[in-house]
């Protein structure tokens, strides 16, 4: 072999091969796609991406629908990803003044407020909300893992109520899109 060849070939070793690309699911998915949640299927209908001016997101609140049941999976991004499954509630509030720090729900569950926030909104398919809007957020908690979530945004409320969901318990598959 002629020097030329061998030095050509130390050079085709030393390339520097792409970085594999990084899947986040919890992140990334998209309308279309697949959800499996305690071993039900659901089709993601919607997506709504939160965030501080200026950076990514750091929640995200997937519309799921199975059949003609529609509920939402709220992925907090942290250390790692909080996951809760909620359904939506009815009832009625005003003015995002009025939120209360302590909720009663059907006399039955009792609520604290574990954190009250407002972000900007990017919204995908069938949601509640608009993209590039401030949303103000509450959350609280209870016993036994349940949690409430209120939300508002341009005079509208949105309660789901639900329980916090492992992890591991949660996965995506992606959808040609």
């Amino acid at each position: 072999m002629s020097i030329i060849k061998r030095i050509g070939s130390i050079l085709k070793s030393n390339k520097q091969q792409p970085a594999p690309v990084v899947s986040l699911p919890f992140e990334d998915s998209a309308v279309g796609d697949i959800v499996t949640v305690d071993l039900e299927q659901y089709v993601i209908s919607g997506k709504v991406s939160y965030y501080d001016r200026g950076h990514a997101p750091h929640r995200f609140a997937y519309y799921l629908q199975n059949g003609s049941e529609i509920s939402c999976l709220i992925v907090e991004k942290g250390r790692k990803y909080e996951c809760f499954l909620c359904s939506f509630l009815e009832g009625a509030l005003d003015d995002p003044n009025d939120v209360p720090t302590r909720l009663d729900v059907d006399g039955e569950v009792h609520y604290e407020l574990e954190w009250h926030r407002s972000d900007l909104t990017k919204a995908e398919g069938k949601t509640d909300f608009r993209s590039g809007d401030e949303a103000l957020l509450w959350r609280y908690f209870s016993t036994e893992d349940r949690y409430f979530f209120l939300q508002w945004q341009d005079g509208k409320f949105i309660a789901l109520q639900g329980h916090r969901t492992p992890e591991a318990d949660v996965k995506f598959m992606r959808t040609a899109h």
